[in-house]
């Protein structure tokens, strides 16, 4: 059975296409878009919330920013503490029902089987640094 549902994983894998391409913005739209590299300072589960983790996030300035992302279904908090992420840093503020507010967006890459995968830098740099 196991060796079945390898065959079967290998398959869909092989067989998967990346998903439409969303339609064309303009240079100058993309360039409003501020993405930095911040590092996970803290992460945690968000309490009765079980899609969502809260990160204190140094973005390089002295308070640093809390985002909360929903991803705590595929990375367990420990994982993520001391990795250096790829972040949106001027989204407006998303007050959650639990009174939370996330002041960015962490990037994500989605794998073909619905997975993900935080997006990180090849070498640290420091926090609040453009992607340009």
């Amino acid at each position: 059975m196991d060796k079945l549902e390898a065959t079967l994983k290998a398959n869909a894998e092989a067989n998967a296409e990346a998903a439409p391409v969303k339609p064309t913005v303009s240079f100058d739209d993309f360039q409003k878009v501020d993405i930095r590299v911040g590092t996970v300072m803290e992460c945690e589960r968000v309490p009765k919330m079980k899609k969502l983790l809260q990160f204190k996030i140094d973005d390089g300035t002295p308070h640093g920013r809390t985002i909360v992302s929903g991803i705590a279904q595929h990375y367990e908090p420990e994982q993520l503490v001391g990795k250096q992420v790829l972040f949106i840093a001027n989204l407006a503020p998303r007050q959650f029902k639990n009174g939370l507010v996330s002041q960015g967006m962490i990037l994500s890459a989605e794998n073909w089987d619905g997975s993900l995968s935080v997006t990180t830098v090849e070498r640290n740099v420091k926090g609040g640094s453009i992607v340009c």
